[in-house]
């Protein structure tokens, strides 16, 4: 992996893997809360949270989704790549002091359009919280990584999802 850019397409293979931990804070949910506007009281309000199915206050989600975010961006395939899609299942909560492990795993690689299917997972103690699978694109050694004006950025995205372009 190229520290400044990450993984190029040609560089992974099924199986590669990579993680991030990190313990779940108060002040990690206060703050992703006021970034998000996300104040459900089962977040925020230990009164409420205590009298739920929960029985205390939970993190929200999609701060998972964040960690992932984070090792994808980061670790695999890392800087450079281009977060195409995920697809997230819930399965148990995440409670202030857990310590989520964040991991994703090449499941597929698309060479032919430079993409990257990722398993997607949160552990909290070795227990499955969060599943899913992402799609990310990968620049390739063998092409120039497709360069997009900001302003031209919607219409790009919007083609995509509507056409799937070949060499994007």
């Amino acid at each position: 992996m190229d520290v400044q850019h990450g993984y190029y397409i040609e560089d992974l293979q099924p199986g590669l893997q990579a993680v991030f931990s990190k313990t779940v804070t108060e002040a990690d949910i206060v703050n992703f809360a006021g970034v998000t506007g996300d104040f459900n009281p089962l977040h925020v309000n230990k009164e409420f949270a205590a009298a739920t199915r929960f029985g205390a206050r939970v993190a929200h989600g999609v701060m998972g989704a964040g960690m992932l975010s984070a090792v994808m961006g980061t670790r695999l395939p890392g800087p450079g790549a281009v977060y195409l899609s995920q697809h997230l299942q819930f399965l148990a909560p995440i409670y202030i002091g857990d310590t989520v492990t964040a991991r994703v795993i090449v499941k597929e690689l698309q060479m032919e359009r430079r993409r990257v299917v990722l398993t997607t997972q949160c552990l909290v103690r070795d227990h499955l919280v969060l599943d899913g699978e992402a799609t990310l694109l990968v620049d390739s050694h063998y092409h120039e990584p497709a360069l997009i004006e900001a302003a031209a950025l919607p219409t790009v995205l919007k083609q995509f999802w509507e056409d799937g372009p070949e060499d994007t």
